[in-house]
């Protein structure tokens, strides 16, 4: 019986088999173990998020030690510096993750109302939201009493974290007439308020979140005149009914993070 060296293509042969004439086989099959493993290690990752968001809501410590996460995971220390050169690192991961719920929540919200100004109203319901909500409040509250310190340690990432909060209010505020340049006054308003809520356990009520948006308006009226006391007047009966009337409310879908 004549001996054959088996091909690449008998080597690649089988139901996860890829077309790959044109690459070595050693990174073939490297590629497709990656690919075998990408579920697995997708999960180990949020199980590590997970965990460091719960040591953070229970110490209310920024830097929470490495041991206490992967204990709290039920992974391994080997698991954890697969995906994480450092803690650091992890920490960036965290404010990205925190940060894409965010946006995906504030566009969700923005979207279900008139382009302009109830759109401005809304980017401020739900940063606010951060606090109302016990959750969200207990994996924000980290953040925000030690902001500065993040924003010290990691310029780069808290700046783009930044912009892209502020992105969907520069169109809002485009779209109701305003100058998009105030869009940093509405933030540091919006922001202030919130983490002063965080810091003090104070849950905004309706009423604060009405007297936020008012300031805001005022802030970035000099060009509209009326649609600033529209906007004021559509607040205050949000403050009564969270709902506008159907839908879901700022507080609600922060809930769902």
């Amino acid at each position: 019986m004549r001996n054959t060296v088996p091909t690449r293509s008998a080597v690649l042969a089988g139901p996860r088999a890829a077309r790959i004439d044109d690459e070595p086989v050693e990174q073939a099959l490297a590629a497709r173990t990656l690919r075998d493993r990408s579920g697995a290690y997708a999960d180990e990752i949020r199980r590590l998020l997970d965990a460091t968001y719960a040591v953070m809501r229970r110490t209310g410590d920024l830097d929470p030690r490495v041991s206490d996460i992967v204990r709290e995971s039920g992974l391994s220390n080997q698991a954890f510096y697969r995906h994480f050169r450092s803690k650091d690192e992890l920490l960036v991961a965290l404010l990205a993750d925190g940060q894409r719920k965010l946006v995906d929540t504030l566009r969700a919200h923005m979207d279900d109302v008139a382009p302009g100004v109830a759109r401005v109203r809304a980017w401020v319901e739900v940063v606010l939201a951060q606090a109302q909500h016990r959750a969200a409040a207990a994996n924000t509250r980290p953040f925000a009493i030690n902001g500065l310190r993040l924003a010290d340690r990691f310029p780069a990432e808290w700046s783009a974290s930044r912009d892209e909060l502020l992105a969907p209010l520069r169109s809002a505020l485009v779209e109701a007439g305003a100058d998009p340049a105030d869009a940093p006054l509405v933030y540091h308003l919006a922001m202030g308020t919130m983490q002063e809520a965080l810091v003090r356990r104070l849950a905004p009520t309706g009423e604060d979140v009405a007297r936020v948006v008012d300031t805001a308006f005022a802030l970035v009226s000099r060009t509209r005149g009326a649609a600033a006391t529209e906007g004021s007047e559509s607040t205050r009966q949000r403050a009564s009914d969270p709902r506008g009337g159907g839908g879901y409310s700022a507080a609600e879908r922060v809930s769902e993070q």
